[in-house]
């Protein structure tokens, strides 16, 4: 029997963070990172109320800032935007092509057998309960993510990994870490929302950022600590 989305996380309004100023780690002619907070929208949503978000917060700021990725509403982290049209088609492209690097710190349930490894499972959107996507390995995108544990505190029973996405689907290293037995904590979409309330958020940040600047030719490689 499918498991349908909890209730409490269906009948949740956007209730997006306060605007208390742009936390911006990076920034030059041709593009700037920023950190966006947990439960901030990366751009605006579909529906009334919806358009407060990361990126519209930005543009207020810096008028020809322009989209290249997102980050999940329940994410927090370093967010890459391009300044013009131009920079913006040229850092799709390193996306599109993996020329960017992404590594995210999360927490999960549970302790995992090995200290580093992969998640290689195709994901397909699970049509019935969307948002929510799945595993599946008929007509699922191949998918992977490679891990490494930085640690386990064994009266949480729980552990901190870094993660790192080869490809980017929508909620990929959710979906890959519960199908592993290690749902992110916090997640009231893939785990147990019995676990999550002491964590009051998603535990999954987006710390880091390499690629090669798209205007000067440079390694440029930008950090962000997780606030958790």
């Amino acid at each position: 029997m499918p498991q349908h989305l909890p209730s409490t996380l269906a009948a949740l309004p956007y209730a997006p963070p306060a605007d208390d100023g742009l936390d911006i780690v990076y920034r030059d002619a041709s593009l700037l990172l920023v950190n966006k907070p947990a439960g901030l929208l990366a751009v605006p949503g579909r529906g009334d109320g919806k358009d407060d978000c990361l990126l519209r917060r930005v543009q207020a700021i810096v008028a020809d800032a322009l989209i290249v990725h997102r980050l999940d509403l329940h994410t927090s982290g370093l967010l890459l935007l391009a300044r013009g049209r131009e920079m913006q088609r040229r850092l799709a492209g390193d996306f599109a092509a993996r020329r960017v690097h992404k590594r995210y710190l999360a927490v999960v349930c549970g302790r995992l057998p090995a200290a580093r490894g992969e998640i290689d499972l195709p994901l397909a959107a699970d049509w019935p309960q969307r948002p929510r996507q799945r595993v599946d390995r008929l007509a699922g995108k191949p998918s992977l993510t490679r891990y490494q544990v930085l640690g386990h505190d064994p009266a949480s029973n729980r552990s901190r990994l870094a993660l790192f996405p080869d490809t980017g689907r929508t909620h990929q290293l959710r979906v890959h870490l519960q199908a592993l037995g290690h749902a992110i904590v916090g997640d009231l979409l893939y785990g147990d929302a019995s676990g999550a309330g002491d964590a009051g958020r998603l535990l999954l940040h987006a710390d880091q950022l390499r690629f090669i600047h798209p205007a000067s030719g440079r390694p440029l490689c930008v950090d962000s600590p997780a606030p958790f």
